[in-house]
């Protein structure tokens, strides 16, 4: 399948849900599933709620990367090797916990809003992205690592310069998925009382209003699959511009 295409689909797939959330599109939608059609949610409260879960997930998301790729790179070093199980066993407890329990576990400690969301999202996310740094590095050939080692290259220049570089291709593929996991749980965060696009499916859950729960499931995962094209449109430019995105780790 050709880059092109690859992208085509994510995001034809966000401009029609994006177009489902449309207060009128949605209030129909509702009708045919065989509800009243009852006040919807309006636009510019749609976009406002929008904005700020894009926000909310992207602080979550850049937390996840430094976190993730981080304890990633700390658990290949040969001097962490006895930290290794540890590490792996605290991302895959936090993924454990349901991102729902996360926050009412941290409201009596962070408060209502944006934080408890973000350590839901931290803590949801952190296991790809962590795994996925791990066997993108451990993918790198040995071949090109004794190379870089044979003409005197210190151990941070070959993380920096060998390792990370061919690694980068899968390091990629992995943001994505954490990318598509922090805007889907973000959405959580509704329950929290912080503005995102969960917002209009509580209050609908509350009010038995089917619109708005429609509106807001349709915007997030529109938002999700947007935000990916986006980002696999930013891997097909770097591949133009040769660097390994979205490829094995392999030795050019």
């Amino acid at each position: 399948m050709t880059p092109r295409r690859t992208i085509l689909g994510p995001a034809l797939a966000g401009f029609a849900l994006a177009l489902g959330s449309h207060p009128e599109v949605a209030r129909r939608l509702a009708v045919t599933l065989g509800a009243e059609p009852r006040r919807a949610l309006p636009l510019d409260r749609l976009l406002e709620l929008g904005l700020n879960h894009l926000a909310l997930a992207g602080i979550g998301l850049a937390l996840v990367a430094l976190m993730g790729i981080g304890l990633g790179i700390l658990a290949t070093r040969d001097f962490a090797a006895p930290l290794r199980a540890g590490i792996d066993g605290a991302a895959a407890a936090a993924q454990a916990v349901p991102p729902v329990v996360m926050v009412a576990l941290a409201l009596p400690v962070l408060g209502f809003g944006g934080p408890p969301t973000v350590l839901a999202l931290v803590a949801y996310s952190i296991m790809p992205m962590l795994r996925g740094t791990v066997g993108a590095i451990e993918a790198v050939s040995p071949e090109a690592r004794q190379a870089a080692i044979a003409i005197g290259l210190s151990p941070r220049q070959v993380l920096l310069q060998v390792e990370l570089p061919l690694a980068a291709g899968i390091i990629l593929d992995t943001f994505r998925t954490a990318l598509v996991l922090a805007v889907a749980t973000t959405a959580v965060g509704g329950l929290a009382g912080a503005s995102t696009l969960g917002t209009p499916i509580v209050a609908g859950l509350q009010n038995q209003n089917l619109v708005p729960m429609l509106q807001g499931a349709a915007a997030t995962a529109a938002l999700a699959l947007l935000c990916d094209a986006a980002l696999l449109a930013a891997a097909s430019r770097l591949r133009r511009w040769n660097i390994p995105a979205g490829r094995g780790a392999t030795c050019p």
